[in-house]
């Protein structure tokens, strides 16, 4: 057997399953090590023992050099690093044997692609909120990587799709025209930022006014807010606050405004908290799906999901954050697109599995969830696919069967069947490229 691969006779038209070790990422958002959905999957995945004095925020699987997964032996689950009989292929990365099995891509893929796995697969525990950001389209992922490569280390766009497992919220997007009309009247503190002329021209925009206008009007407030003095913030922040905790106490606050009183507890005098107030908030149930596309304005809030992109790692990010801010580029690559975000539903393609197809090519979300006693068969795709096992227990079957268990991340090759079963209930998750790429 070769010391950093897959034996030869393995690798020539492999079809099974590839058992992975992802990574875990500890950021300050994330959820205690107890409590965090995270911090669970990687010790069962790793077999290691998590932190406790550590947030587990981010599991990662895919072939992203910030955060790569692991082929581990098969012969068993992984206990303490190793797998019974096998463990991590002397840290064999899945880019590094992708690489040199590119056929497992799939013609298709490869030819779009190259041997990079288009899409980066993820599970998120957010305890706190992540920053006020936005990902660039690939020609300013270009630009941003070629100037800033400490900062922005690769060079791809990053649109994503969040699934969640719990309660979930965000921000997302900007609101709708009248809904800004509202915002101005009825929060002085932004007036005050802004200035009397420029909330004059957002009170005066009509529906009938050009997109463009709106637009224009929308970026100057915005950039007027985002570009404000630490000084300036904190002496209206201080004032919102304490009207608020004032009004409490006459009538109960709007979601927004509750929101807001949180959000400034989490960042003190922090600008994101006054612009939280531009964005839509958005609550998703488990089971349903938000999608952003390339420069669009989020932040996730609360929540745990399911998370999948285009693989990269690039974040343009300007508030409610500890991180590295860049102000002056988000505010000139955003698409200033007014209106509540899309939600996804997932569409039904057996009668245990719900498929999330968002409009990017490098990706789609399958959530399979099986009752005891069941089977449901995959068939074959064009291109490769990721699954992450949630809960439960149970086989997939390809050319051989494969037991798994909560934890558990598998890779499968182009074209390769799979048939998952169960007797005690399995909760799954797949990603793929986007069906509808093959369909072009």
């Amino acid at each position: 057997m070769e010391a950093d691969g897959l034996s030869t006779t393995m690798e020539e038209g492999f079809k099974g399953l590839l058992r992975l070790m992802g990574s875990v990422k500890n950021y300050d958002w994330g959820r205690s090590a107890k409590e965090s959905c995270v911090g669970r999957l990687y010790r069962l995945n790793s077999g290691r023992k998590i932190d406790e004095k550590q947030p587990y925020a981010e599991f990662w699987m895919g072939t992203h050099d910030s955060g790569p997964s692991y082929i581990v032996e098969e012969g068993g689950r992984i206990q303490n690093g190793y797998a019974n009989g096998g463990g991590v292929r002397n840290k064999c990365t899945l880019k590094d044997w992708i690489e040199k099995n590119p056929s497992v891509l799939g013609e298709t893929v490869l030819s779009k692609w190259g041997t990079q796995l288009p899409f980066l697969f993820k599970v998120l525990s957010i305890e706190k909120a992540l920053s006020i950001q936005a990902h660039p389209d690939k020609d300013l992922a270009i630009l941003l990587h070629k100037e800033q490569p400490l900062v922005y280390k690769d060079d791809n766009h990053k649109p994503e799709m969040a699934l969640a497992l719990t309660e979930f919220e965000a921000l997302c997007g900007f609101i709708s025209l009248e809904e800004l009309k509202v915002i101005v009247q009825t929060v002085p503190e932004i007036v005050e930022v802004v200035g009397n002329a420029l909330a004059e021209l957002v009170l005066d925009l009509n529906e009938d006014d050009e997109e463009e206008k709106g637009k224009l009007v929308l970026r100057k407030l915005f950039t007027e807010i985002m570009s404000a003095s630490k000084d300036v913030i904190t002496e209206v922040l201080a004032k919102l606050i304490s009207r608020l905790n004032i009004k409490n106490k006459v009538r109960e606050l709007t979601d927004k405004e509750q929101l807001v009183l949180g959000l400034e507890k989490q960042y003190p005098a922090d600008v994101g908290v006054l612009v939280a107030f531009l964005f839509n908030y958005v609550k998703l149930n488990p089971g349903e799906a938000l999608y952003l596309g390339a420069n669009e304005p989020h932040a996730y809030v609360y929540g745990e999901c399911v998370e999948c992109m285009a693989t990269s790692d690039n974040v343009v990010r300007a508030g409610l954050t500890p991180k590295h801010r860049d102000v002056r580029t988000l505010c000139s690559m955003l698409t200033y697109r007014q209106g509540n975000p899309e939600i996804l539903h997932g569409t039904a393609i057996n009668p245990y599995t719900m498929r999330y197809l968002p409009p990017f090519d490098e990706f789609e979300v399958d959530r399979c969830i099986l009752p005891p006693y069941s089977t449901v068969a995959f068939p074959s795709a064009p291109g490769p696919s990721m699954f992450v096992v949630m809960g439960g227990e149970g086989t997939m079957t390809t050319s051989a069967e494969v037991i798994v268990a909560e934890g558990d991340v598998l890779f499968a090759p182009a074209n390769t069947n799979i048939t998952i079963a169960t007797s005690s209930g399995l909760h799954l998750y797949r990603a793929g490229v986007n069906s509808r790429f093959f369909e072009e």
